[in-house]
């Protein structure tokens, strides 16, 4: 009864909250990111931009590698967290979660930056004109009518998530029963020949993406 096999399981689990945690972090950075691309005009604004959309395009070893410079016991942050803390996210789930985070933030803010932007800029003038603040603007009326898009945003994060492989593998590792997500269980079943287990994390995966994607499509239909 492979279907119920423990490693399975545990993998699912894992892998839920991994995107669980990771969306999180995309959601609350990311619509304060977007925010700021999409009102603000400021030198660097560009840069800002391309720095948080080239995870999209790198290959994961590529952001894997950042990731351990800057995170691993010897990185710019790493070493300074392990010494003061003595943790470091180096071969955790909480590696992982950081794989996904950075993988999925540009979902999130390309999303996000696209709803804020078609928001109609005389509700806004409106709002400044019956005296609210910038603040009260953003929370009251400006992400309110982004809503969807925001939605859609994290709904996309969630879902690239849960499909990080090359970060993940590079910065958490691959152990079972530790850090064996989805992705990584299904590559350790396909390359030890376990194709039953594969076929069923595969099929899983591939009806959850389905759905997030229906999803995602049926939200920015009238946003984007």
């Amino acid at each position: 009864m492979f279907l119920f096999d423990d490693s399975i399981i545990f993998s699912m689990k894992l892998s839920f909250k991994v995107a669980f945690f990771a969306t999180l972090l995309v959601v609350v950075i990311g619509i304060v990111v977007a925010y700021i691309l999409a009102r603000k005009n400021f030198f660097g604004k560009e840069l800002l931009d391309i720095l948080f959309t080239l995870p999209l395009i790198f290959p994961p070893t590529v952001t894997g590698y950042y990731l351990i410079l800057i995170f691993g016991k010897n990185g710019v942050l790493g070493k300074p967290l392990y010494d003061i803390f003595g943790f470091s996210v180096m071969f955790t789930w909480q590696g992982a979660v950081l794989a996904s985070f950075v993988a999925a933030i540009p979902l999130m803010i390309k999303t996000t930056r696209a709803a804020i932007e078609s928001v109609d800029r005389q509700l806004i003038n409106a709002s400044y004109a019956l005296g609210r603040s910038e603040l009260e603007t953003a929370l009251r009326v400006i992400i309110p009518l982004s809503k969807k898009g925001i939605v859609a945003g994290a709904v996309l994060s969630f879902a690239r998530s849960m499909g990080e492989f090359g970060a993940t593998m590079m910065i958490a590792g691959n152990i079972p029963g530790r850090t064996d997500t989805m992705p990584l269980s299904i590559y350790t079943h396909t390359t030890s020949g376990d194709r039953p287990e594969a076929n069923v994390l595969v099929l899983f995966f591939t009806c959850m993406s389905g759905l997030f994607l229906y999803i995602a499509n049926r939200l920015t239909k009238k946003v984007i």
